[in-house]
């Protein structure tokens, strides 16, 4: 499995998403730019100027046609994704970290930092249809859990809302009314900062990452702990296979190549390829070879 190498950025990567048709592949970095490549052969397409710091986050609407960026200058922004142009900017008071569409698009969550005395924040935005109509009031502001919110995520139907970050604690939220639904059982959760947070396909589970050398794999509804994976070193970033069941006892393969930390994961929604970002300024695309589609599946 060769990967391709993808020089773009001038700083190190921060997320990776693929669209939901796998085609394309949205890439985040601290030298403020987003950049849009083609998912297969890892040529680059396009960037996305208008930040003025690092680029946490982004999410890309189901018909690729709009992209959200969080940043810490201050704004999470809009975009076309096809011409690159800024639609709407939301401003916070402090770094946006996290951003997530909702099912259906109408919606996006938000999370802001801590920051000069202010405490961090979920924040729910309503998207419109038609960028003029569009505007930067909240629907909902959540608040509660210390330090950062490193990631923030719709759970089904987007009755609720999943966030985890510094305080090593996942919470699930009611849309609805704001309040706090669930925490997860001390005894069994992370030890240390939640650096990532990925849902399955089907978006009944979701994964964490953790400094505290572990990802642990979550029922979404409950928030019953189904797995812990061990491993030697802190967890930056974890994605799941949308194609294979790999909950395995052992670990059945790495890829190496890039200098230093790997900042970012994404699995192609065809769970054939999938890409890592790392602090080394690349992207690196691996295709998977045809003997890992012969390991068996639960």
């Amino acid at each position: 499995m060769r990967p391709i190498l993808m020089k773009g950025h001038e700083r190190p990567l921060t997320f990776l998403k693929y669209n939901r048709d796998g085609d394309l592949l949205f890439s985040c970095a601290k030298d403020h730019t987003p950049t849009v490549w083609f998912a297969d052969n890892g040529e680059r397409l396009g960037t996305y100027a208008g930040h003025n710091g690092a680029v946490w986050c982004c999410d890309v609407s189901r018909d690729s046609t709009r992209l959200i960026t969080g940043s810490a200058d201050q704004s999470a922004k809009l975009w076309d994704v096809q011409s690159g142009t800024q639609l709407f900017t939301f401003n916070f008071d402090s770094p946006a970290r996290a951003v997530d569409f909702a099912v259906g698009d109408k919606l996006a969550v938000i999370t802001t930092d801590p920051f000069m005395g202010l405490t961090s924040a979920i924040h729910v935005k309503r998207i419109a249809a038609d960028p003029d109509d569009q505007v930067g009031d909240s629907v909902l502001v959540l608040k509660g859990p210390q330090g950062r919110i490193n990631r923030a995520v719709w759970g089904p139907l987007n009755k609720t809302i999943i966030s985890a970050g510094e305080d090593a604690v996942v919470r699930i939220w009611d849309t609805e009314t704001g309040k706090l639904l669930q925490e997860n059982d001390k005894e069994v959760g992370h030890k240390k900062t939640v650096t990532s947070l990925a849902k399955s396909t089907d978006g009944s589970h979701f994964l964490t990452g953790s400094l505290d050398k572990s990802a642990k794999l979550w029922d979404i509804r409950s928030l019953t702990l189904i797995k812990t994976y061990f491993t030697e070193r802190p967890v930056n970033a974890v994605a799941m296979s949308p194609l294979l069941n790999h909950i395995l006892q052992e670990e059945i393969g790495g890829v190496k190549g890039h200098f230093g930390p790997i900042n970012a994961l994404a699995f192609n929604p065809d769970g054939k390829s999938f890409s890592s970002g790392g602090e080394d300024g690349y992207v690196r695309l691996h295709h998977f070879d045809p003997d890992y589609f012969k390991i068996p599946s639960i």
